[in-house]
């Protein structure tokens, strides 16, 4: 019986490859039957409703390759449940999710080159074969792929991409989700110039704990298309800014729903990371920085301006400089172009000289007597 499913399950997976080629074959004959386009030869920067790529003439204005290619890896089939993705059709129920992809997105963009592997990459026997993809498998026969983005829901998954990526030298972008489905992020992850998934990481991957006991049967994580969406644009954008080079790159960019926060923050790596490799890339990088030539900053000074600038504006002194020889007391010795605001005026020596009264012997009274007779 259980060779029989077995069978069954393979026949299953011939005939969904043998679907997908034949959707491909379409394709690249001029139609697939579905609603899709023809590829396009050369892309035009012609701006016409036609013309697919019309609304990108910003992005070509930076440097947009013309080339693409995708490299899909997942095990999941699509269930009803992933409605809520916006992105899987019921009807693709069933289907591998690496599949189901492949042939929404060559419906979209026929142009772009698909390359889909419906296997768990955390398993010895397809590890090795993840790693050959990455290192191999970019535009150009033999070279690696530019980045490497992580979409996965778990952090087994995860920790598998990070060896790999450590091991490699391989740049990648981790996101993520939080189970609630308000909060979220993306991460830009160097090896050896920024800290690796190992470098810090969760309390679950930290304390060795296995996933599979934190789940309850019956029980999913919440997930809500507007927070996917927002977290999977911004990954996206951070990716458009690091291939095309322009921008701000976040190396740490958090999404609160609730308090709509979005924190930044940049992680230097952990010399003492459990990751064998991550240590390997950070002397490798260090090397690197050292090797480079130095730069030395000449800081020119910047001209002070005082009776002549834009403004017009005159600076007076409030002293003129013959109150200033007339002052008493020390002239602080100051900087040229500096006067002191105020003097003490010197004593005069041609004073009025004083008037003796002589006492005439006469009361107050008296005196005041005289003075209302005269």
């Amino acid at each position: 019986m259980a060779e029989s499913v077995e069978r069954l399950q393979q026949r299953v997976e011939e005939l969904e490859r043998e679907l997908a080629q034949e959707r491909s074959r379409r394709a690249l004959g001029g139609g697939d039957g579905g609603g899709g386009r023809a590829r396009i030869e050369k892309m035009s920067p012609e701006v016409v409703d036609s013309n697919p790529y019309s609304r990108l003439m910003a992005l070509k204005r930076m440097g947009i390759v013309s080339d693409y290619e995708l490299l899909l890896f997942d095990y999941d089939k699509v269930e009803l449940a992933n409605m809520n993705r916006l992105f899987f059709q019921p009807h693709q129920a069933g289907l591998s999710k690496v599949q189901a992809a492949e042939h929404t997105l060559r419906n979209i963009n026929p142009d772009v080159l698909f390359e889909v592997h419906n296997y768990n990459i955390t398993t010895v026997e397809n590890f090795e074969h993840f790693m050959n993809r990455i290192s191999n498998g970019g535009l150009e026969e033999g070279k690696p792929v530019d980045l490497v983005l992580s979409c996965v829901d778990n952090f087994e998954a995860r920790m598998t991409i990070n060896t790999a990526c450590n091991e490699l030298g391989q740049t990648w972008m981790e996101s993520g989700v939080s189970e609630n489905a308000v909060s979220g992020h993306i991460q830009l992850i160097i090896p050896g110039e920024s800290a690796c998934f190992a470098c810090a990481p969760p309390l679950v991957v930290a304390a060795n704990i296995d996933e599979k006991t934190l789940k309850r049967e019956g029980v999913c994580a919440a997930s809500l298309p507007t927070t996917m969406g927002v977290v999977a644009g911004i990954l996206v954008q951070n990716v458009l800014k690091f291939l095309l080079n322009f921008g701000t790159v976040s190396f740490y960019l958090g999404y609160n729903a609730m308090q709509d926060f979005f924190p930044t923050m940049s992680m230097k790596p952990n010399p003492q990371c459990d990751d064998r490799n991550c240590r390997k890339q950070q002397e490798e990088y260090k090397k690197k920085v050292a090797a480079l030539p130095t730069q030395e900053v000449v800081q020119e000074e910047e001209e002070i301006i005082h009776d002549d600038n834009e403004w017009g504006i005159e600076l007076v002194s409030e002293v003129s400089e013959e109150e200033l020889k007339n002052s008493s007391g020390p002239i602080p010795d100051l900087p040229e172009g500096i006067t002191v605001a105020y003097t003490v005026p010197q004593k005069q020596e041609d004073s009025v000289p004083e008037v003796t009264v002589e006492d005439s012997g006469e009361s107050l009274e008296d005196l005041m007597a005289k003075m209302k007779n005269m």
